[in-house]
């Protein structure tokens, strides 16, 4: 039965003034609860055994029943089977993990003169040690051929005359009667029964050699055979987690513990009463009490076997017996030295070092055997240790990878713990590990997080370098011989060259030396994660180690070509099954059975991998396609989201289910895809560039997608990713796209897990729903625009149907996630289109001339209306968009207006009344007038501007039409005749704040004088006259500010001043500009007549007055015939710009001394 309990004691060992700080966890342990020790009674013969000898125990677990044999030793694996068990130790919280027997081997070379020999491996900041016995080594190699290459440098430059040590027939005397004392002490009656002794001496000798091999089997077993044999195993009785001074070390023991005297536990120790008790040994006991949490010692005295007496020592008291005084501070010191020596020296994870001194030497070498066997040109598996090693490695990283989901700063060791396990392994030998740990690599690039700010500091703190280390035992009684033994074996050390050893310590004396060595080694700067913002080195990272797992997964399976050819001599068994015992689940089950296209059996671990590195492979894709279409490289961007779905249709080809974490990221890469199309679709110009981008294929690529042809076509979503060249059909694929996300969105096993992304993809089909719309709709305008027949052809009819039915659905996508902005740009946009359709249906006469405005045009403007109210309606107010509102205000205002400038230049007479058509006309202005907003600064206010002024000048127009036109009604000419002069002074107004629309203030300004000169017509009293006359006078002095605008355009467009060169008035001959030079001229052939006759009735008028005029008006008269003088002999064919500066010149001398035309136009009136 096995017993677990941890325990947590803190004790103190004093030693002079100074304190020695221990404390001991039990993290585990096998054995029951301490129970009393037998105290064997005096003359008790200890040769003999009790009759419960080498049967297994719980109280002394594996120390009683192999204590005979060597395999009490440390095994070379011990340390790694520790880390396995506490593999969260590992790396971080622990220096050194290791059998207790190392620990005191070491912690005694400044005393022991026997040798030291063990493995260092070093994972983070921890050590691990064990025991590497080269006589046994040597003794394999002899056999086997391996490790030969070692055998051949330490006779070159250790032990030139080495050969195998026995151990003594002294040696296993001892190790006899131990057993026997220790089985005598569990006796619950205190007094064991001796039993004959049938071996006799040299019987016991052999049968102890029988147990002597401590190299367990995995060392010589065939590298093929390694990864499928047991892994390293924790045979402690117990684990303990012992902190001496600031070591924490992680520590196996067998000792026996006993329960009785004043404390709950003591250790039980056998002396032979002639010998005393050296320093070796009270290291020995003191170290092992302390490492167990032992308070006290029990000392049984022999002679030659036969039990003499029992002595009690406190743990303290130890380090203080006579013949074996030692300061626990050395110790201490001794501890610490190693340890900094170690850890500054032993730099490289997955390298085995060798630390080693020989018998007599007071030199401790430190060697990297891993360097040494590649020197040595031999196969790296031939290291026995390179396989727990990696294991040990993966594991760590594995563990530390569930820690660094909250805390990334382990990725650093994580990455150079799985780089160093795969550099040990072969791909071939070890195909699992080495897929897992790139697997695990490439998880560290998180691809689907935001690059955080502070992470790069944290990630490159992670990177810990320090390194586990081992320590090695050495038997108790081979020290004892060895430290009164003569020492010869000084003469066996040979001085040659140490350039091979990374370190020396060149007197055990010194290790005694307070911070004689201190750990000088920092972290490695290629332990430092490799923190990168750019998303497309991080994916490459991903991309690389996805391959090399597939490439590891992909070796080892066999095809049907590299399987062996069946015998033709001999048959094939077939194995009998009852059918009814398969039941209802054989099908299935014979179903999940079913190897994949390269042979793959479901469950296998070939198969789950793939399926993770092909979901990897996958994602990293994603990225990469979503950075290139945030770089605008489109081409680009579709090769890689077509490699995503290639990864995907591989993934569920291996896949019998699809989790629905995978079914949206699914649905993420078509929404993607979809983008893309959509953006080659807008982006045709540059389609010579996409198709390049789109072509090119890296050599990794490459092999990837040889990898998942292995498995599957790779064909499913080809129609998705094709790179077309009818931006037509890539609408169309973008809308399938976006299409097939939603279906899986809304399906059985997403409704209820992506709500968010749901409403991104439902905007996306809104938007493809536009885009589609637009694009027919713009078709449809082509079409109108190229045919020559002005009747609706039925290609334009499909064409406003599809354009009409994708608007219908963009509108309904979007106001399923409740957004009015697309919602009413979508309105807008079917607003355009049905003012397309009414374009469509103008009426055209047999001549080609537009006819009357048609009934089907108003159905259609009408409905134009009703959608842009709509949109209106939709935003609410301005405050919710207002780049949508104003655009919207906008084509309200033109539509209305287009439907008023239609109604009123191909009026229809034909159905419709004069009086009826001039409401419907001034109904429409003014809701056109009402949606132009004229407050607000913005870019369009320009143009609302204009549009207000022209809505005015054409009221005007029609209102000054009304008046001439009307007769009989004088009520009804009166209102028109305000209305008339009301707009044409607010129109003027308008084009006066332009400023850069000249044409059109003079037109209404002389359409205005034109108004003055039909009044002027009508009456009949000179005052009447000459006031009209005066007014029309003023208004065509407004006229000079026009011209004015005019004169500096085309100074503007000549470049130069005028020059009589510029002979020619006509339009071809005129510079490109703004300005409407033969709107100019036209202009100016109503203006000089007009001018030319008011100031001719006004001369008249004033010539032909009753009253003496006073000297103002004489002079008023004479300046107005000075103008009409110069107007008169002004050259009819002289240039344009010097024609309106006449004209400038003119309207200055008409505008001099107004106020005394004011004051005798009030005389006349008097």
């Amino acid at each position: 039965m096995m017993f677990c309990s941890v325990t947590l004691k803190d004790s103190a060992v004093c030693s002079g003034n100074s304190e020695i700080k221990s404390r001991a966890v039990v993290k585990y342990s096998a054995a029951p609860p301490p129970t009393s020790y037998a105290l064997l009674q005096e003359k008790t013969d200890l040769k003999l055994p009790p009759a419960n000898w080498l049967r297994e125990n719980p109280q002394l677990g594996s120390a009683g029943t192999t204590i005979l044999g060597s395999s009490s030793k440390s095994k070379p694996f011990s340390s790694f089977g520790m880390a396995y068990d506490f593999i969260d130790c590992i790396g971080d919280d622990v220096d050194v993990v290791s059998d207790s027997e190392n620990i005191k081997k070491l912690l005694k070379i400044p005393y022991s003169k026997s040798h030291v020999s063990m493995a260092v491996h070093r994972v983070g900041r921890t050590l691990l040690l064990d025991e590497l016995d080269i006589q046994e080594l040597f003794m394999r190699s002899s056999q086997t051929g391996d490790w030969t290459w070692l055998k051949e440098f330490y006779q070159r430059l250790v032990d030139q005359k080495w050969q195998r040590k026995k151990k003594s027939k002294e040696h296993w005397y001892q190790k006899a009667i131990l057993s026997k004392f220790l089985y005598y002490s569990i006796n619950g009656d205190g007094a064991a029964e001796p039993v004959q002794n049938d071996l006799n001496e040299g019987e016991e000798e052999n049968g102890a050699e029988e147990f002597s091999s401590s190299w367990p089997t995995t060392f010589t077993s065939t590298s093929s055979d390694a990864e499928e044999s047991d892994p390293p195993k924790n045979d402690f009785v117990r684990n303990i987690m012992w902190t001496f001074e600031d070591i924490h070390m992680l520590v196996g023991s067998n000792m026996p513990i006993f329960g009785g005297g004043r404390y709950p536990a003591v250790s039980l120790r056998l002396r032979d009463n002639n010998k005393p008790i050296n320093i070796l040994t009270g290291i020995d006991y003191w170290l092992d009490n302390l490492m167990c949490n032992v308070p006290e010692l029990v000392m049984c005295f022999h002679v030659n076997g036969i039990v003499q007496k029992y002595e009690m020592i406190k743990t303290e008291d130890i380090p203080h017996l006579e013949n074996s005084t030692f300061s626990t501070r050395v110790v201490k010191d001794i501890a610490q030295n190693i340890l900094s020596f170690l850890k500054s020296n032993c730099t490289k994870e997955g390298h085995t070092y060798w630390l080693f001194k020989a018998s007599g030497s007071d030199i401790v070498k430190l060697y990297d055997l891993t360097t040494l066997c590649e020197e040595a040109e031999e196969e790296k598996c031939q290291n026995p240790f390179t396989l727990p090693v990696a294991v040990l490695l993966y594991k760590v990283a594995s563990n530390l990878m569930l820690k660094a989901r909250q805390n990334r700063k382990h990725y650093g060791t994580i990455r150079t713990l799985l780089l160093n396990c795969v550099k040990l392994l072969d791909q071939e030998r070890h195909p699992q590990i080495i897929a897992s740990a790139h697997y695990i690599l490439s998880e560290l690039f998180q691809l689907d997080e935001p690059p955080q700010e502070d992470g790069e500091e944290s990630l490159r703190a992670g990177g810990s370098e320090d390194s586990y280390s081992d320590e090695d035992r050495e038997e108790e009684e081979e020290e004892e011989a060895e430290l009164t033994e003569d020492s010869d074996e000084n003469s066996s050390y040979s001085s040659q060259d140490d350039s091979k050893a990374v370190a020396v310590i060149r007197s055990v004396g010194e290790l005694s030396v307070p911070e004689k060595y201190k750990s000088t080694h920092q972290i490695r700067p290629s332990c430092a994660f490799p923190v990168s913002q750019d998303k497309e080195e991080k994916c490459r990272h991903v991309l690389s180690y996805v391959l090399k797992g597939l490439k590891a997964v992909d070796g080892t399976i066999k095809k049907e070509s590299d399987l062996p050819a069946a015998d033709p001599n001999t048959p094939i068994p077939l194995k009998y099954e009852d059918r009814s015992a398969i039941g209802a689940s054989g099908p299935l089950q014979a179903d999940q059975k079913h190897p994949t296209r390269s042979g793959m059996l479901p469950g296998s671990w070939q198969h789950r991998m793939k399926l993770q590195l092909f979901l990897k492979a996958s994602k990293a894709y994603y990225v990469l396609s979503d950075a290139a279409t945030n770089l605008l490289k489109y081409g680009r961007a579709l090769r890689y989201i077509k490699l995503s779905l290639q990864c995907y249709d591989a993934y569920c080809s291996v896949s019998g289910t699809l989790h629905p974490q995978v079914l949206q990221f699914h649905s993420q890469c078509l929404s993607l895809c979809g983008d893309i199309q959509l953006m080659l679709a807008q982006n045709a110009k540059n389609r010579a560039a996409y198709l390049e981008e789109y072509s090119y294929q890296t050599k990794e690529d490459q092999e990837i997608l040889h990898s998942l042809h292995r498995e599957s076509s790779c064909q499913a979503f080809n129609m998705a990713t094709d790179l077309a060249m009818d931006p037509e059909y890539q609408l169309f694929v973008s809308s399938k796209c976006y299409e097939a996300a939603y279906e899986l969105l809304v399906s059985e096993a997403l409704k209820d897990h992506a709500s968010d992304q749901l409403a991104q993809v439902l905007k996306r089909l809104g938007n493809i729903r536009n885009e589609m719309g637009v694009y027919h709709m713009n078709q449809a305008a082509a079409m109108q625009t190229e045919k020559v027949k002005r009747s609706v052809s039925v290609a334009e009819q499909e064409m406003w149907k599809k354009s009409f039915a994708f608007f219908e659905k963009g509108m309904k996508d979007f106001e399923a996630i409740g957004d009015r902005t697309n919602t009413a740009l979508l309105l807008c946009n079917t607003g355009r289109l049905m003012r397309i359709c009414a374009q469509a249906h103008c009426a055209i006469s047999a001549d080609q001339s537009r006819g009357e405005f048609s009934p089907e045009e108003a159905l259609y403007y009408n409905k134009a209306i009703d959608y842009y109210l709509r949109a209106i309606k939709s935003l609410a107010s301005r405050e919710s968009h207002s780049a949508v509102w104003d655009s919207v205000n906008w084509e309200l205002s033109t539509t209305y207006f287009t439907l008023a400038t239609l109604l009123q230049d191909y009026a229809p007479l034909s159905r419709k009344a004069q009086e009826q058509i001039e409401r419907e006309v001034t109904e429409a202005m003014m809701k056109s007038l009402k949606y132009c907003d004229l407050q607000t600064e913005s870019a369009r206010q320009p143009l609302y501007q204009y549009r207000a002024a022209t809505i005015h000048h054409r009221l005007a127009s029609m209102y000054h039409s009304c008046f001439r036109n009307q007769v009989g009604d004088e009520h009804l000419r009166k209102q028109h005749r305000s209305l008339a002069e009301l707009h044409y002074s607010k129109a003027v107004c308008l084009f006066l704040s332009l400023k850069d629309a000249p044409c059109e203030l003079l037109r209404t300004l002389l359409e205005r004088v034109a108004f003055a000169e039909f009044t002027m017509a009508g009456q009949s009293s000179s005052a009447a006259k000459l006031k009209s006359l005066t007014g029309a006078i003023e208004i065509m002095t407004e006229t000079r500010y026009a011209f004015q605008l005019i004169h500096n355009e085309l100074l503007e467009d000549f470049g130069q001043p005028f020059s009589g060169s510029h002979t020619s008035p006509d339009v071809a001959s005129a510079p490109p500009s703004g300005l409407n030079l033969e709107e100019v001229m036209k202009l100016i052939g109503v203006f000089e007549p007009s001018f030319s006759f008011l100031l001719l009735q006004l001369i008249k008028l004033m010539t032909t007055m009753k009253r003496k005029p006073s000297n103002k008006d004489e002079e008023l008269l004479k300046t107005y015939k000075n103008v009409y003088s110069k107007l008169l002999r002004a050259e009819k064919n002289a240039p344009l710009l010097s024609r309106v500066k006449l004209h400038i010149e003119l309207l200055h001398l008409a505008t001099f001394n107004a106020n005394s035309e004011a004051s005798f136009s009030t005389l006349l009136y008097v």
